[in-house]
């Protein structure tokens, strides 16, 4: 694969819910690996299917994943009469197993029938519950399964196959871990979590959803000191390569948080985002933003222009978004 297309491969760019054709151009031109679809919907499950539908022919032989944010409760992008309002994390997590597999397994079949691929969900974040709702990102939304790790990890050991075994791959979010900040990434420039480090009880529901086969793991654009003193998650090789890769032994797919709106994401020019996400072992760079997809694969393929070693890891990188549509079924041997 020439290394343009290796460098739209591993970016993953928002279209909007509402008109997701709008990408199929740039999704053509730049071979993008991955397609978001931002923002809320009531359209029809059929509408959506059409549209979904052509958004995947653009992408010719290598189609993309198409993602979206249906965790449920205040994070769901589609509802309607096709889609029913799911539970929150945390009202779920109260309940039976049975009920919370059923739940997920039941959304994610409406979802993989419209030819969605990639939910990013579930949240495996766990919010103490002396923080609560004073958790910006997680608490003040129930997004989290609990406030006890065991209790979430259990959870994410039942929802990761429920979503897969139904067609839909999962994506392990936040990490390593958003439960215990005081600030929005999403609107906040620096967030700080003090607390976590590589031995932290509040990674076992990643390592739960590791072991459970999860397909992704979404990266936190907070900064951990404990874990890296220079830079957020989603640009440390500490975090990504060290801690996730070689001591937890993911092999997956790392995708991050949004890089384009998100404030904590912004300490670096738009295309150097991609490429310091990319260096640090990260697999798809997201952006809710159509407008990074241009600046984000021309930096991605000047870096390997003039970096060997960057190169490698961007061949490697692609390399493990191909293996994801893989396992969606998405490639097919010719």
């Amino acid at each position: 694969m020439p290394v343009p297309e290796q460098a739209g491969q591993v970016l993953m760019i928002g279209t909007p819910v509402a008109k997701p054709r709008t990408i199929t151009g740039d999704l053509a031109r730049l071979h993008l690996g991955g397609v978001f679809l931002a923002g809320r919907s009531t359209r029809s499950a059929t509408a959506l299917r059409a549209d979904i539908s052509a958004v995947t022919r653009a992408g010719g032989t290598i189609p993309p994943l198409v993602a979206l944010d249906q965790e449920g409760g205040s994070v769901q992008t589609l509802k309607g009469d096709d889609f029913p309002v799911l539970p929150s994390a945390q009202r779920l997590g109260a309940r039976s197993a049975a009920e919370l597999r059923d739940t997920v397994s039941g959304s994610a079949r409406r979802l993989a029938a419209i030819g969605i691929t990639l939910n990013l969900a579930p949240v495996a974040d766990t919010v103490p519950a002396d923080i609560a709702e004073a958790n910006p990102p997680i608490g003040a939304f129930r997004r989290q399964y609990g406030s006890d790790p065991a209790r979430v990890a259990a959870a994410i050991r039942t929802a990761v196959p429920a979503s897969q075994d139904a067609g839909v791959l999962t994506v392990l979010k936040h990490f390593p871990g958003l439960g215990r900040v005081r600030a929005n990434t999403d609107v906040t420039a620096d967030v700080i979590d003090g607390r976590t480090s590589a031995d932290d009880p509040y990674l076992e529901p990643f390592r739960a959803g590791i072991a459970a086969g999860s397909a992704a793991v979404m990266m936190s654009s907070a900064r951990y000191p404990r874990l890296d003193q220079q830079t957020i998650a989603a640009y440390s090789e500490p975090i990504i390569t060290g801690l996730l890769r070689e001591k937890l032994g993911f092999q997956g797919l790392v995708v991050s948080d949004d890089l384009g709106a998100a404030d904590a994401a912004a300490i670096a020019p738009v295309g150097e985002r991609a490429v310091r996400f990319i260096a640090a072992g990260g697999d798809l760079a997201l952006t809710i933003r159509p407008g990074d997809a241009e600046p984000m694969a021309s930096a991605l393929v000047a870096e390997a222009a003039q970096d060997n070693d960057f190169a490698v890891r961007l061949k490697d990188a692609a390399g493990h978004v191909l293996r994801a549509k893989d396992r969606a079924g998405l490639l097919t041997c010719g």
